[in-house]
């Protein structure tokens, strides 16, 4: 990947493309600039077989402070449909990095603010370090989460919700792991390692089976334990298990040697 951005730098280790926000200066808050080239390398690297795995991470002294308060100046001067246009580019950078195709970890340290959370939450796996703090602020503005809102809700569940969504209050590192808005809590040292770690751990899976098994989480979730969830399960891994991928899988495993995907 040859782009050049304004606003992010792109490092790759191995099969692992880490995507850092790079505006230290605002503590990585977004703008509009910021939010079109995260959309566009997100579609970039969902395209590119090479990448098994995307780290999401924030040059500085923080992960994302949120959104960029000059912005939000321009933002309340826009007329509704500007202000439409605005908030439905922003929702569109989360959905394309929720829907990437392959493995997220969201890498957070220090704060994580307004959407700063909400980009955590739209990865699929957060690590954070013991200095990272969260919050759903928007109230404190007069305005509301709305757009992070599907991602945060997913995570922490509509009573967490209820209250940080109305209250604003600061949610560290702890309490975030135990709501379930991060997967794990590291000391900061730890924090690279720990992120290295868990992509490893992501590049020894079957990339095809990988994204079959988040279809399935969407499939099953809240479906009642019945004859039709029954049907659907089997027919599913009776699919995968006809794959080329699965052969593999299995031949690697009897004959003692790394798959094909870890080679």
């Amino acid at each position: 990947m040859t782009t050049q951005y304004k606003t992010l730098e792109l490092t790759r280790d191995g099969a692992v493309t880490t995507v850092w926000m790079n505006r230290p200066e605002v503590f990585n808050a977004f703008d509009e600039q910021l939010i079109a080239e995260l959309t566009e390398v997100c579609r970039q690297l969902d395209h590119d077989d090479s990448v098994r795995v995307v780290v999401l991470a924030g040059r500085g002294r923080h992960f994302s402070a949120g959104a960029d308060l000059n912005w939000m100046q321009r933002a309340a001067n826009y007329n509704e449909a500007e202000n439409l246009a605005d908030a439905r580019a922003f929702a569109g950078m989360l959905r394309t990095l929720f829907n990437l195709s392959k493995p997220t970890i969201a890498r957070v340290h220090g704060a994580a603010l307004g959407g700063g959370t909400g980009l955590t939450a739209a990865c699929q796996m957060a690590i954070a370090s013991d200095d990272a703090v969260f919050a759903t602020s928007e109230v404190k503005f007069g305005i509301i989460p709305a757009v992070i809102s599907p991602y945060v809700l997913q995570a922490i569940g509509p009573r967490q919700a209820l209250r940080y969504f109305q209250s604003g209050e600061r949610i560290h590192a702890e309490r975030a792991l135990a709501i379930g808005l991060v997967s794990e809590v590291t000391p900061v040292d730890q924090l690279d390692a720990r992120v290295a770690a868990l992509a490893d751990a992501l590049c020894s899976g079957g990339p095809h089976a990988q994204h079959a098994a988040r279809a399935l989480i969407s499939a099953i979730q809240g479906r009642p334990l019945n004859g039709q969830t029954d049907e659907d399960t089997a027919q599913r891994i009776a699919r995968q298990r006809a794959t080329a991928e699965a052969r593999e899988g299995i031949a690697a495993f009897l004959h003692k040697r790394p798959p094909s995907w870890m080679a």
